[in-house]
């Protein structure tokens, strides 16, 4: 049922390639690394300050009320399903609840 594919090329050429591997004769050593001193780097500012110009900050703004607003949105809008939810539920119950008492009385 569940049988491993093995992948077929298309193309054959006839060659196989060889899995080579490396032999202690072959690795040759790296020659000695010259340490070169470099100077010490700058200091780096511990903050990065950002600057506001009037343009951005009320982008930022708007940006914010927005995403307050869809947000806002999206949770009243399940809040309503869940209470439409519970209502037909309770609706359903009591018309289940009246039904099944006219069915003992009807014996």
């Amino acid at each position: 049922m569940l049988q491993p594919r093995i992948p077929v090329n298309p193309l054959p050429t006839g060659h196989p390639i060889p899995i080579l591997k490396p032999t202690p004769d072959d690795i040759e050593p790296a020659p000695a690394s010259v340490v070169v001193p470099t100077p010490a780097p700058a200091p780096v500012p511990s903050r990065a300050s950002v600057q506001l110009t009037p343009g951005s900050a009320v982008a930022l703004a708007a940006g914010g009320g927005a995403v307050v607003l869809v947000v806002g949105a999206v949770l009243v809008s399940m809040l309503l399903a869940v209470a439409i939810s519970a209502a037909s539920i309770a609706v359903v119950a009591v018309v289940l609840r009246l039904l099944v008492r006219d069915m003992q009385k009807g014996r």
